[in-house]
This record gives structure tokens, C-alpha cells and sequence, in this order.
């Protein structure tokens, strides 16, 4: 977790949080994530904190390219980055990465307790993997990889998974989170999704 943490710092600083992307991040995405990255409504993520290159990744996949729709649609998303140069999209990655999370919290300790399970040893009886093998331990991400998502909203990484299992959601490199959520049930989803929250 700690090489995860000092990795991320160091791909913050080498994306370079600007002046500008601070203002940015004042004037265009405060309404919604918060000045810091700190949203406080459970359907706007926590970017906190987050690692550089997954945001940068978002960031670009609401954008379209060329003629082609965007790889992650969101009415919302889409007109927000329509404006932003790729610098600008970097420049707030950095900003964002660089901020301290204020971490959500369980709040169901019996499905908290599912949920453990499934992160640490999935359900080898529907193939699900266990969710620490790409999100790590304590839920940190792994640089230019997977999210963290230690202390996300629990609603928010529920409404990503139900998203990805509907097919609603499909920016995830080679299908890999629709291949997993198509072999989860709703309470597992809503399991998962609650233990990741209290991870810290």
C-alpha cells in the first residue's frame, strides 16, 4: 500500500497541478466534487486522493474522439470536459490526486462483513474474483491500473457496478469489470460496495 501511495504521488506531481487546473477545479467542478475532492452527495464520487492516471483516463473517456461517442458516457461529464485541453485534464488529475480524502464510511455491518469476504477471496463458486487482487488490500488502486476506491461512497461504487453488469458503463479496459459484474448478484454488489467504503 505505502509503494501504491508514494507511486501515486510521484505520477501526481509528474502530471504537474497547475495554477489554472486549481481554478478550473474552483469554478467548473466544485459544484459537484467539492473544491478538495471531498463531493458530500453520495452520487458525485470522492476524487480525493485518487490516482492521476484513472482520472486523467475518465476524464478523456467522456470526451468523444473524432466522430466516435464517448468511450464513458454522462450527459454532465461530457458537457463539463468539453472545453478542456488534454493539459488542462492532466492538470486536474494532479490537483485532484493531490488532495487528502475524507473518507466515507460502512454503514451495514453485516453486509460490510460480505463483502469482506468477496474482497479478500471472491466466490469461487460463480468465478467471481476477489476484488483486492487488482484494487489491493486496503483498497488502494494500483497506479495507472485500478482505482482506489478505499472510502468511496458506498452508493457510488454500487451505481458504477450496477452500471457495468447493465452495460450502462464500458470505458473498463477489455471488459474486464463488465466480465466480473455480469457473475455478481445485486447483494454482492451492494456488499463489495459497502466493505470499500470503510476500507482505509
Amino acid at each position: 500500500m505505502i509503494r501504491a501511495l508514494v507511486c501515486a504521488a510521484g505520477a501526481a506531481a509528474a502530471f504537474g497541478a497547475s495554477a489554472q487546473a486549481q481554478n478550473i477545479a474552483k469554478q467548473v467542478c466544485a459544484a459537484c466534487h467539492a473544491a478538495d475532492g471531498n463531493s458530500t452527495a453520495p452520487a458525485n464520487p470522492k476524487i480525493a486522493g485518487q490516482i492521476p492516471e484513472y482520472l486523467h483516463k475518465q476524464l478523456l473517456d467522456f470526451k468523444p474522439q473524432g466522430d466516435k461517442k464517448p468511450a464513458r458516457e454522462s450527459p454532465i461529464m461530457m458537457g463539463m470536459v468539453a472545453n478542456l485541453s488534454d493539459a488542462d485534464m492532466k492538470g486536474l488529475a494532479a490537483f485532484y490526486a493531490g488532495q487528502k480524502l475524507n473518507p466515507a464510511a460502512a454503514a451495514d455491518k453485516n453486509l460490510a462483513a460480505l463483502g469482506q469476504k468477496l474482497w479478500r477471496g471472491g466466490n469461487s463458486a460463480s468465478g467471481v474474483p476477489a476484488c483486492a487482487g487488482c484494487h489491493g488490500p486496503a483498497g488502494a488502486g494500483m497506479p495507472a491500473q485500478y482505482p482506489r476506491l478505499a472510502g468511496q461512497y458506498a452508493e457510488y461504487i454500487a451505481a458504477q457496478l450496477k452500471a457495468f453488469k447493465e452495460g450502462g458503463r464500458a470505458n473498463d479496459p477489455n471488459g474486464m469489470m463488465r466480465g466480473v459484474t455480469a457473475r455478481m448478484t445485486e447483494r454482492e454488489i451492494r456488499a463489495v460496495a459497502e466493505y470499500a467504503a470503510g476500507l482505509r
